[in-house]
């Protein structure tokens, strides 16, 4: 059961599609690469035309739904949830400006072919225009969500939900089956244009600096932490252990709430916080997952001879992660969020936004460890303001909370909630 649970998750598909893109990338004929060039181009242009609808359909009842939680403590718990994804993402910022000259030296625009472009050619394309920006869906998702939060509608709130309900269906039923042929064909191609061995070579560093940095994350948030709530980060850090391991197995921080509300517990977290920090926090802390696309996607580009000004950087950043929070318990729901972002703000093409997809499902069991450790350390902060005892003046977030929880079916389904 086990094994085949193991050969049904979507990180073993994506692993074999790129084994099998590489070796077939050695005898293919020319047509087979024509063939999957043209089926990615199809692919590729559907989702540039599917994210905006994405994004909007996402954010809007969360926002929404956000906006009807615990008032004060909902609002504490997300600016520090926020706050954490941001500072991971400038971390990790800051990392690739100071290694990837030196890690990356061997693999810059002199060496590496313009991943855009190739000996291959599609045999057609279907132009597939996007019904708006994704900087507008971003804007009208904020400014309808914070709308209903003001001016409460349960019709227009009932289909906004329905509309999610919908969006995450084409992503489960859709998007996220036909992922694997897209990487073999990204890797079939790349390997028949003779830009595969750099490829694989940045991917190896980045994830070894990914994994070291979600690492040095943590030893950070709990020490914080421990300051903040008066107690040993260490030994904080060792009760969270379970938590980690078990997101490491599931790669999904909704399916890891029972082991990371009980390791809270443990670590003298009051169960009023406990119960309401760690579901919420399941589906908007981020932190891992924000280091794991920031240093990939700035290696992509370093790689590709582009850069940008470091105040597009950082706005992308703080965008960045105020998406991910906004989009929470989707499968593939971070990495699909950021792909709108890396294509309006930073300029991403759709073979671009292929290794990015790749890169970040390579090591999302340790993003998702990241995140949901790192709950822990939120939660003892919350414990520590909260006096270990919540008292709201309103109805508690258990829409968030029971959204946090009903997603963990979807993520089991799929193995891959963040």
């Amino acid at each position: 059961m086990k094994a085949k649970r193991i050969t049904q998750s979507l990180l073993f598909r994506i692993f074999v599609a790129i084994v099998l893109g590489i070796i077939c990338s050695f005898f293919a004929p020319e047509w087979a690469g024509r063939l999957f060039a043209t089926l990615n181009g199809l692919f590729g242009n559907f989702l540039s035309f599917f994210v905006p609808v994405l994004i909007f359909a996402l954010i809007t009842p969360a926002i929404a739904n956000l906006g009807q939680g615990a008032g004060k403590w909902l609002g504490i718990t997300t600016a520090i949830a926020y706050g954490s994804t941001v500072v991971s993402g400038l971390l990790a910022y800051g990392t690739a400006q100071a290694l990837y000259p030196t890690l990356l030296s061997n693999m810059n625009v002199d060496t590496v072919q313009d991943i855009e472009e190739g000996q291959l050619t599609s045999f057609f394309t279907v132009e597939m225009p996007p019904p708006f920006e994704v900087m507008t869906a971003l804007l009208l998702a904020f400014c309808v969500g914070l709308a209903m939060t003001a001016v409460p509608s349960d019709s227009l709130l009932r289909a906004s939900n329905q509309l999610r309900d919908v969006v995450m269906k084409v992503i489960e039923t859709f998007i996220i089956p036909l992922l694997p042929i897209y990487i073999f064909g990204v890797f079939l191609t790349m390997g028949m244009n003779g830009n595969l061995t750099h490829t694989i070579s940045m991917f190896l560093v980045v994830l070894i600096v990914a994994v070291v940095g979600t690492l040095i994350l943590l030893i950070l948030q709990f020490a914080l932490a421990g300051a903040i709530a008066k107690v040993n980060p260490i030994t904080a850090f060792k009760n969270m252990l379970p938590a980690y391991a078990t997101a490491l197995g599931t790669s999904s921080s909704a399916a890891t709430i029972p082991v990371t509300y009980e390791s809270a517990k443990k670590n003298g977290v009051s169960e009023s916080v406990a119960g309401f920090v760690i579901p919420l926090c399941a589906t908007i802390h981020l932190a891992g997952s924000m280091m794991k696309i920031t240093l990939f996607a700035f290696a992509v580009m370093y790689i590709s001879g582009e850069t940008v000004s470091v105040g597009l950087a950082i706005g992308f950043l703080f965008m960045l992660g105020v998406t991910m929070i906004a989009a929470p318990g989707v499968p593939g729901g971070a990495i699909m969020a950021a792909v709108g972002l890396l294509t309006s703000m930073l300029g991403f093409s759709p073979e671009q936004v292929a290794l990015m997809i790749a890169a970040y499902i390579a090591i999302d069991s340790f993003g998702t460890a990241a995140n949901v450790t790192g709950d822990g350390a939120i939660a003892l902060v919350v414990n520590r303001f909260a006096k270990g005892n919540l008292h709201f003046t309103e109805e508690p977030a258990v829409d968030t909370a029971a959204t946090a929880v009903g997603s963990t079916q979807d993520s089991e389904r799929m193995r891959h909630s963040e």
